[in-house]
């Protein structure tokens, strides 16, 4: 079982960069204007990471031609997607949570800059029972 609260804990500094981004540059813009906000805010922060990692699935142990791109991997095990959108639908989590189980990652941050409030949501990936965990250790969706 994979430990959340040392997670939550992990991830706290990036949520906190992300807070930062959405209320220099306000809610409505676009998301490559929040993704390029957040660039320099995790600079700022000396906060470790890859912007549009791409990377390619494997199916039957084979690596195949299609990319994925996440727009950012933080400290190595966060993947981070921004979305600028009415609201957050699950098609955006399936994204996250397909990305967290493909690339094996323990943590995943969805954030919605686009409402007067940023929406920003986390969760966990447990490889050994290939859950998808909230903050509350609560599986939300299991993978066979």
């Amino acid at each position: 079982m994979i430990d959340i609260k040392g997670l939550k804990n992990h991830v706290y500094d990036v949520v906190g960069a992300l807070y930062e981004v959405h209320k220099e540059l306000g809610a409505g813009l676009n998301e490559l204007c929040y993704q390029e906000g957040l660039q320099l805010q995790l600079e700022e922060s000396n906060i470790q990471f890859e912007k549009e990692l791409t990377f390619h699935p494997k199916y039957h142990d084979k690596l195949m031609k299609t990319s994925y791109r996440v727009d950012f991997l933080c400290k190595g095990d966060i993947i981070l997607e921004c979305k600028s959108v009415e609201e957050l639908n699950n098609n955006h989590r399936a994204q996250l949570y397909n990305y967290m189980r493909l690339l094996k990652l323990p943590c995943g941050i969805l954030v919605n800059f686009a409402p007067k409030n940023a929406v920003i949501e986390r969760y966990f990936y447990d490889s050994q029972s290939r859950d998808i965990l909230d903050v509350y250790g609560r599986r939300i969706h299991r993978y066979r």
